[in-house]
């Protein structure tokens, strides 16, 4: 049967079955095609795919635990009695793997149940969980007093488990991202982690004895291995299970299940080649010590695999080609005829067809333009969003789906997809879910890490002390100055301390304590940040004024074209377009900026907008800075707008004179709707008809006299900006109202994190590197930044990888050979391109997943960060080796970069350490590279308070600006006789404490406090007194803030409440209505008498600063004094 067909019949085949079906495919790459179709055509029905494990065979290294979720819930499914589908490849079920008897071994917990919770955590370790102070990810554990969280292995949720004694008294689901439980549970089964079982312990002790260390990385191994045969645990789970066990997924496989097999021949092929594969893998690392030697088989043999299926109770072979005679069961199914896009003879085919009484389903991300063709030409056809029944006979129905390819059933069904439509199908990427608690910059921070405190200056942090003055227990952060100096922070006052972040190639200087320097750079900056906003201001101003097109609301076809985009939109990007198609709407000229990653997303936003202003009968402009994106940018709008009258061109020099002469003219003559190019798209003969739209990539890299150009047409049309470097949203924030911007920070969901290798020059890893990528059908990059050997190094890679096509790419090749270089990488027809940094910020190739970036010793923090991150942009893992010469001294700042990037693996965590630079690069390009320095002065956070500062002042002064509400003062210092502070015992990890402090000090009324209330107790227990102080005194802070309180201190008879400016008539008044013997009230202070008020004095004192802020909310009579 023809390949298109395979999904549905599997998945008809799955419906019908009682039980479960595995359907067992050749390779890992059909494996992942065939699962996404599947969950088209099925309804009700448990889908699933069983995961082959990402590390090269026998690596010593971490897995996804993600995978070993997915493989958990595919291999609960096979060994289940209910209908289910799993998809797997041969190599994932042949992969060693423990056996149903080791989820059955678990522990089982019920509400009502005793479990001590000592006893439970002892189970716990030694079932090989992790006891950590979160559980974030699958096999750790964690307990604070009377409440275990634990995350059970194999499983996608965490749960918390509260006791009463030794009692369970409630089991709720927790949500790992906020750490509050969310739903109550009566029982959760908790498996043993594989590597934690008797049986694994055994296992290891044997093959201890059996093996035999050669070298570092062989000993490491060992070592860890000691560890689970002494019953410890061990952070290479997905290393050793298939070392462990003999048993593979078919032991899984219940007595109901189905196999259906689709071509078994080039299945066991595949399976045999991996395995030859992994031998010669494991001979090669145990000569170079890598591995012991002696280490067993990782997975079965294709035989073994075979005679295993063939036991199943029920065997179905699916195959493209099939004797009768041998008895092959022929299914009346055929392919479907092609249109090659030909939308109106479609239209006229289902028509006919569906006059010979068959039934029609045309399966398109265009169904609605479809629809509205069909309407036109006097077809009747039927839009649904899904097939939720069997489509009638002598019918046509439209469904808005992408599909792999269709197929014709007898004389009975026509099922037509965008593959015969267009020739292409498209994908929409299932979402991966990434939980886990996303770290601040607070919960980051160590000792020796430099700080910003509002008034004094940078320093450097010391670590959090505690010393008891007079019985008040209180937590302070140390902050080093020069000359020794130190200040102590408490640590409920965090508001006015910030992490510094500046440029990575150099230290900030410690401020001098006592000294001007502090107060003179915040001087400085704020001089040159309030001149540059005024420009900024005066900008918009004008803008505003400027008359413009206002473009009408989305119409269907707008919808459809969007419906149409392959993959799922992030959160930021959804943002991003509601605001540029607002701007759009408005009468006066857009100008936004879109800042974000390559690969985040931007073009997407960019083609939507292009799109609705091509529906309201304007021309576009798309304006990118090389011939290779302007080669990229049109093939990616014409696929885009496929099936519509959009007519899309691209301008450069990869056309000929005569064909841009040809292109220039129907421009001009308003036949081309949306042109793409390099700067030739604005040159002197290029007159558009009629232009409402100009996409911007990469202003910055344009030319003087191009800007003056785009700066003429900015007055008079809509202008999109594009930018690839990143920038912080508090820039964003601060920049608010002077300067339209929007920022896709966040990754595609199904992007992985980049794994990261730091190694010596190794031929033999470098070797299995390209070896590995070349073999999934994916491309390499090489980056040696030394243009003078550069052919030696490509000498060395024909020599190690002789069957790869290799290409050279450089700055100082003549232009057009480069981009001819670089369209061919693009287009695939090259496996490894060797080349300078001139990839930094480049093309975006999904297929390249592999990057080794040579001498990487030598490459500053950000640009590492940047290189790495051109892999790692499709939903594949893509790999990141950064290699250093061997027996070459590297000095202690290049060791501490490769350090920092081997740690910054997860998504986003460039934001913490390797971004800091691109962010300051970012704001250069908005802002103008000269306040680059300021940054560096006073620290990227005060920086950007200070901007927002100067805006909001410039836009005060504006004739007709509508007052603002007044800037709260400073957070009152505050001295009460209470220990406030987070006990260790409470909260024992330092980091969360942290944490803790700084959203307490951010409570802003008593509903805050009540709901931080509920979440301690929630997530650590009861809440000892010391916490309900500490929530006291920010309570207290936040209305002594209203109330514009400077200070309050204690002595041994009075509290002191000083007012910022003195105290009014109606404060006065407020006080005196309290009617309170222990009350004074002076020209600016308000007293509270402690003797008088001894017994309630905390609630006295809330009294009064509530009187004093509903005072200070009336317009003030006199102030005393």
């Amino acid at each position: 049967m023809p390949e298109g067909v395979r999904a549905p019949v599997a998945a008809a085949l799955a419906a019908r079955h009682a039980g479960p079906t595995l359907l067992l495919v050749a390779n890992p790459a059909r494996a992942g095609a065939v699962a996404e179709e599947l969950g088209l055509f099925l309804a009700g029905i448990p889908l699933a795919r069983l995961p082959e494990r990402e590390r090269l065979p026998y690596e010593f290294a971490r897995d996804d635990p993600l995978i070993a979720v997915e493989r958990a819930r595919a291999l609960s499914l096979l060994g289940g009695d209910v209908p289910a589908l799993v998809v797997a490849s041969w190599a994932a079920i042949a992969e060693r793997t423990a056996g149903p008897e080791v989820e059955a071994a678990g522990i089982d917990i019920r509400t009502g149940e005793a479990h001590p919770p000592a006893a439970l955590m002892a189970a716990l370790e030694a079932s090989g969980y992790l006891v950590t102070h979160l559980a974030d990810r699958p096999g750790t554990a964690t307990r604070r007093g009377g409440i275990i969280d634990i995350f059970p292995a194999g499983d996608d949720q965490a749960y918390r488990i509260e006791f009463f004694g030794d009692d369970v008294e409630s089991i709720r689901v927790l949500d790992v991202a906020t750490q509050r439980s969310v739903k109550r549970m009566t029982s959760v089964h908790v498996p043993p982690a594989a590597t934690g079982t008797h049986q694994a312990r055994g296992a290891a002790a044997e093959l201890l004895r059996a093996l035999d260390a050669n070298g570092d990385g062989a000993e490491l191994v060992m070592e860890q291995l000691e560890i689970l045969a002494g019953g410890g645990r061990s952070d290479y789970e997905g290393f050793f299970e298939p070392l462990l066990y003999s048993g593979d997924a078919l032991d899984h496989l219940s007595g109901a299940v189905q196999v259906v097999i689709e071509d078994q021949e080039e299945g066991e092929s595949a399976l045999r080649t991996l395995l030859g594969h992994q031998r010669r893998t494991r001979t090669e690392l145990e000569r170079r010590g890598a591995i012991p030697e002696g280490l067993p088989e990782i997975s079965g043999g294709a035989e073994h695999v075979a005679t295993a299926i063939e036991q199943a109770p029920l065997v179905v072979h699916i195959q493209r080609f099939g004797v009768d005679e041998l008895g092959a069961k022929r299914l009346p199914i055929t392919a479907t005829p092609s249109f090659a896009g030909r939308l109106r003879a479609l239209v006229q085919q289902a028509d006919a067809w569906a006059k010979q009484g068959r039934a029609v389903v045309v399966a398109s991300q265009q169904a609605l333009r479809l629809v509205e063709l069909a309407d036109a030409d006097g077809l009747t056809g039927d839009l649904r969003r899904a097939l939720t029944e069997a489509p009638r006979e002598g019918t046509v129905t439209f469904v808005p789906v992408a599909v792999g390819g269709g197929f014709a059933l007898d004389e009975r069904l026509v099922f037509v997809t965008d593959a015969e439509i267009f020739g292409f199908r498209k994908r929409r990427k299932p979402t991966r879910t990434r939980q886990g608690v996303r770290p601040d910059i607070v919960s980051t921070l160590e000792v020796g890490d430099y700080l910003v405190h509002a008034d004094h200056g940078i320093a450097r942090y010391g670590g959090l002390i505690r010393p008891v003055p007079a019985g008040r227990e209180r937590e302070y952060l140390e902050l080093q100055y020069a000359e020794h100096d130190r200040i102590y922070v408490p640590a409920d006052q965090l508001e006015s301390v910030t992490r510094y972040v500046g440029p990575a190639d150099h230290p900030p200087s410690l401020t001098r304590l006592g000294s001007q320097d502090w107060a003179r750079a915040k001087r400085r900056v704020k001089a040159a940040v309030l001149e540059m906003a005024q420009g900024l201001l005066d900008l918009y101003a004008r803008r505003e004024m400027a008359p413009g097109y206002a473009f009408g609301p989305d119409n269907a076809w707008q919808m459809e074209m969007e419906a149409a985009f392959p993959y799922v939109e992030t959160q930021d990007q959804m943002e991003a377009i509601a605001e540029v198609k607002a701007d759009m709407e408005r009468p006066r000229p857009m100008d936004r900026l879109i800042c974000g990653d390559v690969g985040y997303g931007k073009t997407e936003v960019a083609i939507r907008a292009a799109f609705k202003a091509v529906a309201d009968g304007k021309q576009v402009a798309v304006l990118v800075p090389t011939t290779v994106l302007a080669e990229q940018h049109g093939n990616t709008f014409r696929e885009r707008v496929a099936g519509f009258p959009v007519r899309v061109e691209v301008l450069s020099r990869f056309r000929s004179d005569a064909e841009q002469r040809a292109i220039v003219k129907a421009a001009n003559a308003g036949e081309v709707d949306i042109l793409v190019g390099t700067h030739r798209v604005i040159s002197n003969d290029v007159n558009f008809k009629d232009l409402g739209l100009v996409i911007i990539d990469e202003e910055q890299r344009f030319g003087v006299s191009h800007k003056e150009r785009l700066k003429q047409m900015r007055a008079a049309v809509d202008m999109l900006t594009l930018s690839a470097t990143p920038i912080p949203r508090t820039l964003q924030m601060s920049l608010a109202g002077i300067r339209d911007m929007s920022t896709i920070m966040s990754p595609p969901e199904e992007r992985l994190p980049v794994r990261t290798y730091v190694l010596q020059w190794d031929d033999e890893v470098l070797r299995e590197a390209i070896d590995r990528e070349l073999q999934r059908g994916g491309q390499v990059y090489f980056v040696h930044n030394r243009v003078n050997n550069i052919e030696r190094v490509v000498a060395k890679l024909r020599d190690l990888v002789p069957e790869a096509n290799i290409t050279v790419g450089h700055g100082q090749m003549p232009e057009e050979q480069l981009e001819r270089v670089m369209m061919e990488f693009g287009a695939g027809e090259q496996d490894i391109l060797v080349c300078t940094t001139i990839i930094e910020s480049g093309l975006d190739i999904p297929n390249a997943n592999t990057i080794i970036i040579n001498n990487a010793d030598r490459f500053g923090l950000a640009q590492l960060y940047q290189l790495r991150g051109r892999v790692g942009r499709a939903a594949n893992r893509a790999y990141a080796y950064l290699v250093y010469e061997r027996d070459r001294q590297m000095n202690e700042h290049a060791q501490k970069r490769l350090e920092a990037i081997f740690e910054a693996t997860e998504l986003g965590a460039g934001f913490q350490i390797a971004l800091r630079d691109l962010e300051i690069r970012g704001a250069g390009n908005v802002l103008g590279t000269e306040q680059s320095g300021h940054i560096a002065s006073v620290g990227f956070d005060m920086y950007s308070k200070l901007l927002a500062e100067a805006v909001a002042a410039l836009k005060a002064a504006r004739p007709g600006a509508v007052q603002g509400p007044e800037p709260l003062a400073p957070p009152p210092a505050v001295d009460l006789p209470l220990s406030a502070h987070i006990p260790e015992a409470f909260v024992e990890d330092i980091h969360a404490r942290l944490a803790l402090y700084q959203r307490i000090a951010q409570i802003e009324s008593a509903d805050g406090v009540a709901a931080m209330q509920a979440e301690l107790k929630d997530r650590f227990g009861e809440v000892p007194p010391s916490v309900e102080n500490l929530l006291y005194v920010s309570l207290v802070k936040s209305v002594a803030r209203r109330a514009k309180v400077e200070s309050i201190k204690t002595d041994e008879q009075m509290f002191h409440i000083r007012i910022r400016g003195g105290t009014t008539e109606a404060m006065r008044d407020a006080v005196g209505a309290l009617k309170s013997k222990a009350l004074m009230t002076g020209p600016n202070q308000v007293r509270i008498d402690r003797v008088q008020g001894a017994g309630n004095w905390q609630m006295v004192l809330v009294r009064v600063l509530r009187a004093l802020m509903e005072a200070n909310r009336t317009p003030a009579s006199s102030a005393a004094g």
